[in-house]
């Protein structure tokens, strides 16, 4: 009969159980439960032996294992802790809580039985205390958590040491150090962490080694010869490396290997053949690497268990067969971009358990031939055939009959035809720079998964059907720019779309609509949900608006008025989609086009922080309304070229973000208000070309500001005009405005825009004018830092006030 639990370990026990609060949040395992509740003394529940996770010895009673792994445990671990007092303890598993980011305490070491620990997905953090080296006894050692420091290289050196993981600790450094025969490690996992160095030559004495994961640190230096000498090994993965060299010639001797992934380093030369005498190999991927030369598909056809083979992007020409065996390895992932090949592989024709099909970037031209849609009908989830010379479709399929489509992108090629419509599990379909034309099927509003949907740069025409933007909750891009789009916009959009782009078309309407269409009339108030809280960039300019500016939209402009100083991030939107083992492209950042003179120059990301307005070159009459003073994140107003009159208003000095402010080319009166010299980020202003009168405030930013800033208003006076207002002289003579073309807009500065969102709301994206663009980015990086200093003094003051 098992002894009873020792009563000075009873008593242990639950002083641990009370040191913690229970929190649902702090376990994510789904299966996760508080298994301390049951720790009582109470009658039958007195012997602590009995309670959910402890194990004690047979013949001694001594608690000897201790499993709390998701068990909703919420607080901090420190060295007076009575867990420390377990001394006969030989398994400890806290896997799974949250120990609100405290250190591993140093009396860990106390515990010299110990065999078998686990500390990950806790919330440890800090140094790893060196102290872990001196128990002797381990063997198993899991301290994934939220760790950095360096690694104590004695663990390595612990002589029965056979599992070490430390992964996803990404502020954790360290190296290999010199490894011994000795050592009887069978698995070694250092991924996602900053552990550095080039791999030793006595690597290859771990020959007990079966698995070596050092994904994503940050090893340099070449793949040792000696790696051929981990016969046992299974699983090797160096990929996102800094490795440089050639694959080993003593490769082929890894026969075990049933995953071999050295993918995204800077390896070079030939893909040896004796690749093709791993047998068990079911995984490999050598893509985003530098290697060159040609290379046989047959070397990987000729491996039986292969099911995922990566080859994209290196300096490859691959050269495909025309077998369609039978007994050819059924692949799930088989992604060959930028592999120079001429036409789709004939073997594609039996590969019925594709998911996954990267052709990016080759040379396949010609039709898309009628067999390939109907590969893997029931499995394919994500294709990628962007950036070839695919002409049209054999027979253009009126729906794409691949059920489990997740992703497809047909971008960047000669596509002619209709557009084939998604199945209704598309989440991501770009078929942007093509020659597609018709209409767009009604057929796409019964996709309720579509978040991504990019149709630019093709001849498409007809009118946008109104069921589409809110036809999926999930819709978060609709790119339709640059076609022949005419008609009415939908009037609404589901809540959560981020990103709109629907310039360049032939659209009319009336609210918030595109630069360089042919949109008219009033922008009216509405009560409706057009009032866009979320809005942060917005270009309405080069179209024929009139009426008064949408005052009461600036109102709830909310995400204007918000200032934010944090990380230079750019605007980006999550269109993430995937499956159990695969993600695909996830985030799309904000890019605008600038056209110099009539060349178009693309960037790419757009700043996070940036908020801009610019209502430019179009008919607005009326005041300047008061209520956009209170958008104080404001960095750019351009409401240039218009019918403004009025007073320029002195709630423009609550803007303090504000970088640019270009009112020129109204009817604007009155006096420029002193108070604007309070916006001492200005670095351009343009007030030319109205009718201002009296003296140009001085200080602060308008010391800066040339004579062009003020070109066009004789009645102006003082510096830096050459105009006295003791004594005024008339003024030289306005320049002429810009020639308008038949439109009536203004030509010289070209704007351009996206209609673009930020956050959850929909947003109305600005690509900056050629003048204001070039200099902006300059700015920002600058100004940045000087406003975060400025306003760290101000709260400074307003402290000791």
């Amino acid at each position: 009969m098992q002894p009873l639990c020792h009563e000075d370990e009873s008593s242990a026990l639950l002083q641990f159980k009370h040191s913690f609060v229970l929190k649902k949040f702090a376990s994510v395992n789904p299966s996760a439960y508080p298994k301390v509740e049951s720790w009582k003394l109470n009658g039958s529940t007195d012997d602590c032996c009995s309670w959910d996770g402890v194990e004690c010895d047979h013949d001694t009673g001594r608690v000897i294992g201790l499993d709390l792994s998701s068990s909703f445990l919420h607080g901090s671990i420190n060295s007076t802790s009575s867990l420390f007092t377990l001394v006969h303890l030989r398994r400890l598993n806290l896997a799974d809580n949250h120990f609100n980011s405290s250190q591993i305490p140093t009396r860990i070491g106390s515990l010299l039985s110990l065999r078998s620990l686990n500390l990950s997905d806790s919330a440890f953090s800090g140094q790893i205390p060196l102290e872990i080296s001196s128990l002797s006894k381990l063997v198993f050692l899991d301290l994934s958590c939220l760790l950095n420091g360096e690694f104590p290289m004695a663990i390595f050196h612990l002589p029965n040491l056979q599992s070490l993981n430390v992964r996803e600790n990404e502020d954790l450094t360290g190296y290999l150090p010199e490894l011994h025969h000795s050592s009887r490690l069978k698995s070694l996992r250092v991924r996602m962490t900053s552990f550095f160095g080039a791999l030793p030559s006595s690597i290859g004495n771990l020959e007990s080694l079966i698995v070596l994961d050092l994904y994503n640190c940050n090893f340099s230096g070449t793949i040792p010869d000696s790696v051929g000498n981990l016969t046992n090994l299974s699983y090797l993965n160096i990929c996102s490396n800094k490795l440089v060299g050639r694959i080993p010639s003593w490769l082929g001797n890894l026969t075990r290997l049933t995953v071999l992934d050295l993918s995204e380093n800077q390896l070079h030369g030939m893909i040896p053949s004796s690749i093709s005498h791993l047998e068990d190999l079911e995984i490999l991927s050598l893509d985003n690497n530098n290697f060159s030369g040609k290379v046989e598909l047959d070397i990987f056809l000729k491996l039986p268990l292969l099911t995922w083979l990566q080859l994209s992007n290196n300096n490859l020409t691959v050269l495909a067969t025309n077998s369609t065996n039978s007994t050819l390895p059924k692949f799930t992932v088989l992604a060959l971009s930028s592999c120079n090949l001429g036409e789709f592989p004939d073997f594609l024709r039996v590969q019925n358990e594709l998911e996954v099909l990267y052709f990016s970037d080759n040379q396949i031209h010609g039709q898309i031939p009628l067999w390939f849609w109907n590969i893997t009908k029931e499995n394919m989830k994500s294709a990628d055939l962007r950036g070839n010379f695919l002409t049209g479709f054999e027979k253009s399929p009126d729906l794409i009959p691949w059920q489990s489509l997740v992703y497809l992108d047909l971008s960047f090629n000669q596509l002619q035809g209709s557009l084939p419509v998604p199945p209704p599990s598309t989440a991501n379909y770009r078929v942007t720079h093509n020659l597609l034309s018709g209409e767009i099927s009604p057929s796409f509003c019964h996709n309720s998964s579509l978040s991504e949907l990019v149709l630019s740069y093709n001849n498409l025409n007809g009118m946008i059907p109104q069921c589409l933007a809110n036809s999926s909750e999930a819709l978060l891009v609709l790119d339709l720019h640059t076609n022949n789009f005419h008609g009415i916009i939908p009037q609404t959009f589901t809540s959560g779309i981020e990103m709109i782009d629907l310039s360049e078309n032939k659209l009319h309407g009336q609210v918030l609509i595109l630069r360089s269409n042919k949109f008219h009339g009033v922008i009216e108030n509405s009560e409706i949900n057009l009032a866009f809280p979320k809005l942060r960039i917005i270009d309405l300019s080069h179209n024929g608006f009139s009426g008064n500016l949408p005052s009461n939209y600036f109102k709830n402009w909310n995400a204007m008025k918000m200032v934010e100083l944090g990380k230079l991030t750019y605007m980006q939107v999550d269109v993430s989609s995937g499956t159990f083992y695969w993600t695909f492209p996830s985030l799309r950042s904000y890019s605008i086009t600038i056209a110099q003179k009539g060349t178009q120059r693309e960037f790419e990301k757009i700043l996070s922080a940036f908020v801009a307005i610019d209502l430019s070159n179009n008919k607005f009459s009326g005041e300047i309304p008061e209520s956009l003073g209170s958008l104080s994140g404001l960095q750019v107003l351009n409401v240039s070229n218009n019918n403004l009159t009025g007073a320029i208003p002195a709630s423009l000095a609550s803007l303090t973000m504000l970088e640019s402010l270009d009112l020129s080319q109204n009817v604007l009166s009155g006096k420029i208000p002193q108070q604007l010299t309070q916006l001492t980020f200005l670095e351009v202003l343009n007030v030319s070309h109205n009718h201002l009168i009296g003296r140009i405030p001085q200080g602060n930013q308008f010391d800066t500001f040339e004579n062009s800033s003020y070109d066009g208003n004789p009645e102006l006076c003082g510096v830096p005009l050459s105009t006295s207002c003791e004594n005024p002289k008339a003024s030289p003579p306005p320049l002429h405005n810009s020639q308008k073309d038949e439109t009536g807009f203004t030509s010289g500065i070209y704007w351009i825009v996206v209609f673009m969102g930020y956050g959850s709301g929909l947003t109305v994206g600005l690509v900056i004018g050629t003048a204001l663009t070039q200099r902006y980015h300059e700015w920002f990086v600058e100004t940045f830092a000087r406003k975060k200093k400025i306003q760290k003094k101000q709260k400074r003051k307003e402290r000791r006030n």
